[in-house]
């Protein structure tokens, strides 16, 4: 975030450095350099048609508006927003949509909601259920993750809050809220989180992210301009601790200092992933202000953070960015999970190609995704194929958090339209937003994930906004593509989610890989269903999974336009 100290004209010249810098590495990146351009030149995409996205939430039944409480005080958290998540909570194979939302401070009532909301997806139609699924609650709701906790075939939910935090168990369809008596009840200012399986046991443990030490007695005086009341930035307060819960059968083990989880951060995006093929999974954390967070599981099960040595800590000047949103993803089809992250305004958005040797190139500037993004303040942020060509593409959900931004940064708009960048290939992506109707609407977004609500197999998107209405973005863009979803079921060694596993898909003369997992994004959760995009190709002639036990499955010749579902117990032992 920027801190009002700096100013206007500060920004603008340090604004002009980072244009200067990324045009040079644009010019550099054309140069015919042998080894080097061969190096960052893989297929290219092919040729798409329109971009087509529809806005249908009112449509299908999704009438939902977030309220943050706010009644003129600018309390920090009022401005965070929400997330929101695609998950099947009753098991029927339809991408049901949940909404989170503020609300009301104690003595304070406003217009806006202060109840988050379950709509039950019927066949692409949506029918809101939060009260007879037992998540009626009035809380300061923030983000969310899903997995099954306890193995019994559906969906949890963790719902993170301005303390304290929520573990709804699910029986049925109806939830539980048991976060007490599984002590995970914490009391702080939390945001995203994320279920993973580091241990192998078949049982889903948790991280969980603190933003900043706040209170509403402990709100601070902060001003944009010097005269009237502003949202204070985060480096104007203490950061918090992650925590790591071990899940340990009836209840969970704060693990958060023995596994060494314990260092303050300002978190605000978290995911998991294998990033260095050790066959164990590490955490990032996207910390605003604060350095990045890599933490590599070491072999004891302890976690140590190496995102400096790893080059994700600092951007490329070495200053800490504003990172909010932040996925991982195959997106240069190199076998390996890269990351994008979301930043604050005047910093590009980063996104990170994995070397395969502990280190990350922060492609950003070359990529056409840096120049894109100066003027954005992204929150939601993920990889998707929305095209189904088979190369990983971005969708960012933008919004500033100050709605007088603009009388001290005229450049800047408070309210502003996502990003939608479509991976050419070689590295290369355009913004192709401005090109769909849907996605010029300006907007104060900030969750945002992915699902097939629809069943027509492409990837629709689903939006939360500060004190605004909910956006589900309908995805008619596929053109003609086909692709293949693949949904995994363990059971004999691995956690029920298939989280850990390494999912591979050749098709087309291309491989494909994708890592299930929960979080990613900001405070949000996109289905866990993968889906492949083949292109033109009617079929995948292979598909493998290996799971976290070290069993593989393998299957040849699967149909294009159909959903798999791989089981843990049919698998073979490698």
């Amino acid at each position: 975030m920027i801190s009002p100290e700096g100013g206007p004209a500060h920004e603008r010249i340090r604004v002009a450095c980072i244009l200067l810098a990324a045009a040079s590495l644009a010019c550099d990146s054309k140069k015919p350099d042998g080894e080097a351009a061969a190096a960052t030149a893989p297929a290219q995409a092919a040729p798409t048609g329109d971009v087509l996205f529809v806005e249908v939430a009112r449509d299908v039944g999704i009438d939902f508006v977030h309220g943050n409480g706010a009644f003129g005080l600018k309390w920090l958290p009022e401005t965070m927003g929400s997330g929101c998540a695609f998950v099947d909570v009753d098991a029927d194979g339809d991408a049901d949509a949940l909404l989170l939302s503020g609300s009301d401070w104690p003595g304070h009532e406003t217009p806006g909601r202060d109840v988050s909301a379950l709509y039950r997806n019927d066949r692409g139609r949506f029918t809101e259920v939060t009260a007879e699924a037992g998540l009626d609650a009035a809380f300061f709701a923030m983000g969310v993750a899903a997995g099954d906790m306890d193995s019994d075939g559906d969906e949890d939910l963790y719902l993170t809050a301005l303390g304290p935090n929520r573990l709804y168990r699910n029986d049925g369809g109806r939830f539980v809220d048991v976060a007490a008596r599984m002590g995970v009840d914490d009391p702080g200012f939390s945001s995203s989180a994320a279920f993973f399986d580091p241990d192998r046991d078949g049982d889903l443990d948790l991280v969980s992210l603190d933003y900043v030490e706040w209170t509403p007695e402990t709100d601070l005086p902060c001003s944009l301009d010097g005269v009237t009341k502003s949202y204070c930035t985060p480096e104007s307060y203490q950061g918090a601790t992650p925590r790591f819960y071990r899940n340990d059968g009836p209840r969970f083990s704060d693990m958060t200092q023995q596994k060494g989880f314990g260092a303050s951060t300002k978190g605000l995006g978290v995911v998991v992933a294998d990033f260095d093929g050790d066959r164990r999974d590490d955490v990032f954390i996207a910390n605003d202000t604060e350095p990045n967070a890599l933490l590599h599981q070491e072999a004891d099960g302890s976690f140590v953070n190496v995102a400096v040595l790893a080059g994700v800590a600092f951007d490329d000047a070495g200053h800490a960015r504003g990172a909010m949103g932040v996925d991982v993803g195959d997106w240069m089809l190199a076998g390996r999970p890269g990351l994008v992250i979301g930043n604050f305004s005047n910093e590009m958005i980063s996104l990170y190609e994995n070397e395969g040797n502990g280190r990350f190139r922060d492609r950003s500037p070359e990529s056409g995704v840096g120049l894109a993004s100066l003027r954005t303040l992204a929150f939601g942020t993920f990889f998707f194929d929305y095209d189904l060509d088979g190369f990983l593409d971005i969708f960012v959900a933008n919004g500033h958090l100050e709605k007088d931004i603009q009388a001290v940064q005229p450049e800047l708009q408070y309210a502003q339209a996502p990003h939608l960048f479509r991976n050419l290939g070689g590295g290369r992506f355009e913004d192709v937003a401005p090109k769909c109707p849907a996605f010029t609407e300006a907007l104060v977004a900030r969750g945002a994930a992915f699902g097939d609500f629809d069943g027509d197999l492409d990837l629709d998107i689903l939006v939360n906004s500060v004190g605004d209405r909910a956006r589900l973005f309908r995805n008619d863009s596929a053109d003609g593509r086909r692709a293949l979803r693949v949904r995994l079921v363990g059971g004999s060694g691995s956690n029920r989610d298939g989280f850990g596993s390494e999912v591979r898909v050749r098709a087309g003369g291309r491989e494909q890989v994708a890592w299930p997992h929960s979080g990613g994004s900001y405070a949000s959760q996109s289905e866990s269903v993968l889906t492949f995009g083949l292109g033109v190709a009617p079929v995948a002639d292979e598909v493998s999974v290996l799971w976290p036990s070290g069993k593989r499955s393998v299957l040849s010749a699967v149909p294009a336009g159909t959903t798999l579902v791989v089981r843990e117990s049919e698998a073979a032992a490698e």
